[in-house]
């Protein structure tokens, strides 16, 4: 999730309890976290007001329960998109 000026990278394993947080950074940070995700394939989702929530969350902790279902559907959107390539 991102904007202009904050990132965050989550990552979901199915035998965990929920998805997490593996990176965040801001403005340059962010930057460069976009960069390493474009070469990577990664896909990005520009959610700005999701991305500012879990900013405030340590890279480790899992998302809280009251983003389970927006995190559900961009997961769900991220998964439609690698089947259809």
């Amino acid at each position: 999730m991102t904007d202009e000026n904050t990132a965050v990278a989550v990552k979901y394993v199915r035998e965990l309890p929920a998805p997490f947080i593996v990176a965040k950074g801001k403005r340059e940070l962010a930057a460069r976290l976009l960069k390493i995700a474009r070469e990577n394939g990664v896909e990005i989702v520009s959610e700005p007001e999701l991305s500012k929530a879990l900013y405030e969350f340590q890279v480790g902790s899992f998302i809280p329960e009251q983003m389970y279902e927006i995190i559900a559907h961009i997961l769900a959107h991220v998964l439609k998109v690698r089947k259809s390539l």
